[in-house]
Parts: structure tokens; sequence; C-alpha cells
């Protein structure tokens, strides 16, 4: 890895970690356990789109053992893991369908995918598959916070998607 590089992939992964750590301190937006705005994926969409998957998973993977050292909940980092991989997974399948406008489409499925990996992991760990019955509500809010969250993306893409890959070398 180059300088330039590592240099720009420290600066969003800051600025992912620093929107979880503020976005920490909003309250949920619906009683029910896993829903959130997720708005540091905004980061990570925007890491995808302009410098490609390897670049977004150094900075998904950065911030969400940061996000867990940081916010003191290291019990968390498995959850976060599991559904922020399956999240990336879906949205770099995506990206391969996908034009830079329909970035909003591309997180939609990846917040559905991360609710589910999310919920996976806690079937999993508590070995209690009656939890899946929480999937239809975790379902919708992924696609309400995904499409929000895509917007954002999108607009960051538009913005900063030529100085970000001029750092690239594209």
């Amino acid at each position: 890895m180059d300088v330039k590089r590592i240099a720009r992939d420290a600066v969003l992964t800051a600025a992912a970690l620093t929107i979880f750590i503020v976005e920490l301190q909003i309250p949920a937006p619906a009683p029910i356990p896993g829903v959130k705005l997720g708005l540091a994926n905004i980061v990570t969409l925007t890491a995808l789109f302009t410098l490609g998957p390897w670049d977004a998973l150094a900075v998904l993977l950065c911030r969400v053992v940061l996000g867990a050292a940081f916010a003191g909940n290291m019990a968390a980092l498995l959850y976060s893991l599991t559904g922020g991989l399956l999240a990336l997974a879906a949205a770099a399948l995506m990206r391969r369908l996908l034009t830079e406008r329909q970035i909003w489409v591309a997180s939609v499925f990846s917040a559905m995918a991360h609710n589910f990996g999310q919920l996976l992991a806690a079937v999993l760990v508590t070995a209690t598959p009656a939890l899946f019955t929480w999937l239809p509500v975790l379902l919708i809010s992924g696609t309400v916070t995904g499409l929000f969250t895509g917007l954002a993306g999108q607009f960051a893409v538009r913005r900063l998607g030529k100085y970000l890959r001029h750092t690239h070398g594209k």
C-alpha cells in the first residue's frame, strides 16, 4: 500500500468513526433492538463506489474494531462485524450492476444484509432461533435507513468522488 492510499483510508476511517461515535449519542429511532440509522455506512458506501471493495473493507474493519473499543462495547464487535461484512458484500455485488445514480439501491440491500447478519450472529450466540421473528421489522427498518444512507452516500460520491479517485490514482 502506498502512503497516499493509507492516509486516504485513514481519513475515511476517522470520518466514519466520528460519525459512529456521534450517532451513539442519538436515541434509537425505534424501541427495537438493532434498529439504528447506520450513518457511518455513508463513508463505507463512498469508499466502495469511489475506491473499490478493498479500500471499503479496510475502512469498515478499522471502524468496527475501533468503534467497539471506543464505545467500550467489545461484546458488540461480533454483531457489528457480521452485519458489516454481509452489508459490504451485498453492496459490492450490487456495485457491479448499478451506476453511481443508483447507490441508494445498493444501500437498501446492504442495510437489509447488515440487519440479517446481526440477527444471524445473535441467533448463533444465544442459540435462540426465535429471534428471527424480528427479521420482518429489521428488514423494513433496513429499507428505510438504507434509503437515507444510500442517498447521502450517493451525494457524497458525487461531491467527493473526483477527489478520492484522484488520490487513488484513477
